[in-house]
């Protein structure tokens, strides 16, 4: 059998590389746990019509289907799945099958693999992985949980910035109602068609977005200046209000969407300066927020385009009398780590876990060393035994292709193979030094 080539958009991990992934996965997990919220995890097929229903994001559905489903009498109707594209969607669903189990508001955060059938490139890929944290009320859900979402997020960005060096994030913030209401003051009733066409600002530019919305939505060309003077401004502090303000634009859906973005920039600049701003050309694709939107950028990554997104949505949940509004954030954690895995800007101290390697005698010995083993691993020590009794210096060897710092001899010695040192040692009482336990991740 030929080697395999690598499936594009598709990425897999080496050992070290999982390493670094688990490391991280742990502490935004961590993270999310101390602010309450708890761990979900949904399937992975959802109804094309669920998928579907909500924003343009058909073309990017892998349809699965079984290949005998219409031989055992399921029509090409009967089973027609996609693989979820996002988590809210999903989410969303499970809100209202499980409303009645549910106290609200319900927290949960979800760590889960996404399908997209993008084109693949530095960032984008078809399979990822994603950690989400969402709050969501039942008919009804309090603005502060906005600022809420933000904060925690900016947290476990940040523990990831401090503690593995990754780069540190800004995140850009901006809220649907005030854009709604500002357009709804020029006169525009469709204000998602405007808002689809704001969000390519940065990809086109202002001159182009222009002719969009003078060409495709009929806008006057001093209507199109006002929406473009809008989408310019941006503060990392509520000063945006008053640049607003100055447009001479007057509706009350913007007076509401101005407050709640100034609520939420204020204190995510008190709790993490530096790290938010507001910015008025945000938008994001999708047609199902309603309220606040985030969008957040690596430093000196921002070619990588929004590594975590989300915002609030009021209408995405409903069974028909009882709607359940939410609001939440996602990152993508594979969008950050497979490019600076790849360039080798983050690394494990070592490939595996094993902190310890138990040297072997003699294979009539083996069991002895299975022992010195076993009582270190009854105290937390990751240790592994020698897969072969070799001589002493093959194992050692051994010990150093796979990054294990420590080998324990029979004659109750441990060897430190960097340093050389090799001191007497007890198994019930040795302990290494903390940083040597576990594998360690750095920039």
């Amino acid at each position: 059998m030929s080697r395999p080539k690598p499936l594009s958009g598709f990425p897999e991990f080496l050992p070290a590389q999982r390493i670094v992934e688990q490391r991280v996965l742990d502490a935004l997990a961590d993270t999310f746990e101390l602010h309450g919220f708890g761990s979900i995890e949904t399937r992975a097929l959802e109804p094309m019509a669920q998928l579907a229903r909500k924003g343009e994001i058909d073309k990017e559905v892998y349809v699965v289907r079984r290949l005998h489903a219409e031989r055992h009498g399921g029509g090409a109707d009967a089973d027609e799945l996609g693989l979820h594209f996002d988590l809210t969607v999903p989410f969303a669903r499970y809100v209202l099958e499980n409303s009645g189990h549910l106290n609200f508001p319900f927290r949960r955060y979800q760590i889960q693999k996404v399908w997209r059938g993008e084109r693949p490139q530095e960032g984008r890929y078809r399979e990822f992985l994603q950690a989400d944290i969402d709050v969501v009320g039942q008919a009804v859900l309090a603005d502060h949980h906005d600022v809420e979402v933000a904060l925690v997020i900016l947290e476990a960005l940040e523990r990831l910035h401090t503690e593995f060096g990754l780069p540190p994030v800004l995140m850009r913030v901006n809220n649907r109602r005030l854009a709604e209401g500002f357009y709804r003051g020029l006169g525009i009733d469709d204000h998602l068609a405007v808002l689809q066409r704001v969000d390519k600002l940065d990809k086109i530019g202002p001159d182009a977005v222009r002719d969009l919305l003078t060409g495709e939505l009929g806008l006057s060309v001093e209507v199109a200046d006002r929406c473009l003077e809008l989408a310019t401004i941006s503060a990392p502090d509520e000063s945006f209000v008053d640049r607003v303000r100055a447009l001479g634009v007057s509706n009350e859906l913007l007076d509401e969407g101005l407050a709640q973005l100034a609520a939420v920039v204020r204190a995510g600049a008190a709790a993490a300066p530096g790290r938010i701003v507001a910015d008025l050309k945000i938008a994001r694709g999708l047609d199902y927020y309603t309220g606040t939107v985030y969008e957040t950028e690596l430093a000196g990554l921002e070619h990588l385009g929004s590594i975590c997104s989300g915002g609030r949505y009021d209408s995405l949940a409903s069974d028909g009398r009882t709607s359940y509004p939410g609001v939440g954030l996602s990152i993508g954690v594979t969008r950050i780590l497979v490019p600076l895995l790849s360039k080798g800007l983050l690394t494990a101290s070592r490939s595996v876990p094993t902190c310890v390697l138990v040297a072997v005698d003699s294979e009539e010995t083996r069991g002895e060393a299975d022992a010195v083993a076993a009582r270190l691993r009854a105290r937390g020590i990751p240790t592994e035994v020698a897969p072969k009794a070799d001589r002493f210096g093959k194992q050692i060897r051994y010990a150093d292709r796979r990054g294990i710092p420590f080998v324990w001899f029979s004659s109750g010695e441990v060897k430190d193979i960097r340093s050389g040192d090799q001191t007497p040692a007890d198994p019930d009482h040795w302990r290494p030094p903390a940083e040597d336990l576990v594998p360690k991740v750095s920039a």
